[in-house]
């Protein structure tokens, strides 16, 4: 598909990437009751569901991004908003991020879509759902577009996907992120991901992370070769990136999908727009709107208009599923 035209258009406060980034973080206060559930994985360890549902036949799976959760602002934001127009969401917390630490010294990363996997298993095997639909945001948009694009049978009930804001280039969003203008984000992140893992270092005492390396590493680069890379596998922080990178799995993606990538999202690299792979793609819709920040597309706070980016993936949701 071509590039979508966006019809996204803020208000002045709001064309300030930095403010539309973190404005939902900061003001938006609502809360939300969730039924949660609990699921076993593979390996012995668990994922937790956070359900809110209003007897829909369609089921909306939403993923947090980078040290997000079921609570993040912009995750209660769509789901409430989904609910409005009845439709059933289920919130999956990445493994350690529901408030209880997992069971492994290892926890997520930007490319683990096994995980994504058993929660639609378990869907499709306990639930009814006529139309499931995929909702990443951030690194969870990139699990969802790497899942998309690695699955070759997927199931009849997945209708699609919509992603915001992804880094589908993780090396290029890990380089920008280290950037002067990105340091209240990154130190931001690097401090809750240290705090985990030092849990994780006292919790598993012959792991042999090196504790004060990490203690010392100031950016994702870093961060990724001590603590990410060994867990997984990898032989670095570059061949972690470079083997999660959604980026080459789009062509593969046999579903419609959306991506929503704003041009003045600080957190991506010019990398992370896939607009080559976009052209003549059957399945894929990309939209660039010119502003947006990072999860953000707040319209104008005046008039309470919040809510951008949830009339668009409602919009796109009623397209596939119809």
């Amino acid at each position: 598909m071509p590039v979508v035209n966006s019809t996204y258009e803020p208000s002045f406060l709001f064309k300030n990437a930095h403010i539309n980034t973190s404005f939902k973080t900061l003001f938006y206060k609502n809360t939300i009751n969730y039924s949660r559930e609990r699921i076993p994985t593979p390996d012995h360890d668990f994922l937790d569901l956070d359900f809110s549902l209003v007897g829909s036949n369609t089921l909306v799976i939403a993923m947090h991004g980078l040290e997000g959760s079921s609570q993040s602002r912009y995750m209660i934001s769509v789901i409430q908003y989904l609910n409005n127009y009845k439709m059933d969401c289920l919130a999956l917390n990445f493994r350690g991020c529901s408030g209880e630490d997992n069971k492994h010294l290892y926890s997520y990363n930007s490319g683990k879509t096994d995980d994504l996997g058993v929660v639609i298993n378990h869907v499709l095997a306990n639930y009814s759902y006529k139309n499931i639909v995929l909702l990443g945001y951030s690194m969870g948009g990139n699990i969802t577009l790497k899942y998309l694009g690695e699955t070759t049978n997927t199931a009849h009930e997945i209708k699609g996907a919509i992603t915001v804001s992804v880094p589908c280039d993780l090396e290029g969003s890990s380089m920008v992120l280290s950037k002067w203008y990105n340091a209240i984000y990154l130190n931001k992140f690097m401090a809750t991901l240290k705090e985990k893992t030092l849990f994780k270092i006292r919790k598993f005492p012959d792991s042999r992370l090196n504790r004060e390396a990490i203690l010392r590493s100031k950016t994702f680069e870093e961060f990724d070769n001590l603590v990410t890379a060994p867990l997984f596998r990898y032989k670095s922080a570059k061949d972690y990136w470079t083997r999660c990178s959604s980026k080459q799995f789009i062509p593969a993606i046999h579903k419609p999908t959306l991506l929503i990538n704003a041009l003045d999202d600080s957190f991506l690299s010019k990398s992370c727009y896939p607009i080559n792979e976009a052209k003549n793609h059957k399945y894929l819709h990309l939209e660039l709107p010119k502003y947006g920040g990072h999860v953000g597309f707040n319209t104008t706070y005046f008039g309470k208009d919040l809510f951008w980016s949830e009339k668009r993936i409602l919009d796109y949701i009623r397209h596939i599923i119809s």
